[in-house]
């Protein structure tokens, strides 16, 4: 099929089929912009959830010395401490260096690898020994996981050991949960 028969299989397009896919172009342009705005309803809802969860429902049980309530329903209300940790690429270097200074270097996970070109199928095999004699460069990245990390956070401050908050990003805060009666 050449140029032309193209050209004019495009001039026999009916005004029928154009409106179809002019039809269709809208519903995908007014579905695109409802996913958008939906996406933006649940981000909305969670601030929300986490506001009335980790803030003002604690806050408000704590005004009656309360952690825990049992609704007339039969739900029941308690307020749990949460503890985050997280390692930022700036704080990495002191956050590891504390790390293996106090006998916890183990956390650390090192991944090291290299890439190589084609055809070095064979220096792929003995990696260890065939880096640096064949001059590859490997990367080297260093990391904690950060179930591994909030889990080490929780028990050292279970322990009241000392920790450095601003190194680790520690956040201690409280946050409600409900189990719904029978």
């Amino acid at each position: 099929m050449n140029l032309e028969d193209i050209a004019n299989e495009f001039s026999t397009v009916k005004d029928d089929d154009l409106s179809k896919v002019a039809s269709l172009v809208r519903q995908q342009l007014q579905l695109e912009l409802a996913v958008l705005e939906i996406e933006e309803i649940l981000k909305r809802t969670k601030r929300n959830l986490e506001e009335i969860s980790g803030q003002l429902l604690p806050a408000a049980l704590g005004e009656y010395g309360l952690s825990e309530l049992t609704m007339a329903d039969g739900s029941k209300i308690s307020v749990q401490t949460v503890i985050s940790a997280s390692i930022s690429k700036e704080r990495q270097p002191d956050a590891h260096d504390w790390l293996r200074d106090h006998g916890h270097g183990d956390l650390i996970k090192n991944t090291v690898s290299v890439t190589f070109g084609r055809g070095q199928d064979d220096a792929a095999k003995d990696v260890v020994r065939v880096l640096q004699s064949n001059g590859l460069d490997p990367e080297q990245k260093e990391a904690v996981h950060p179930s591994t990390l909030k889990a080490f956070v929780k028990e050292q401050i279970e322990k009241g050991s000392e920790i450095p908050s601003e190194t680790f990003g520690i956040f201690i805060g409280q946050k409600t949960v409900i189990k719904k009666g029978k």
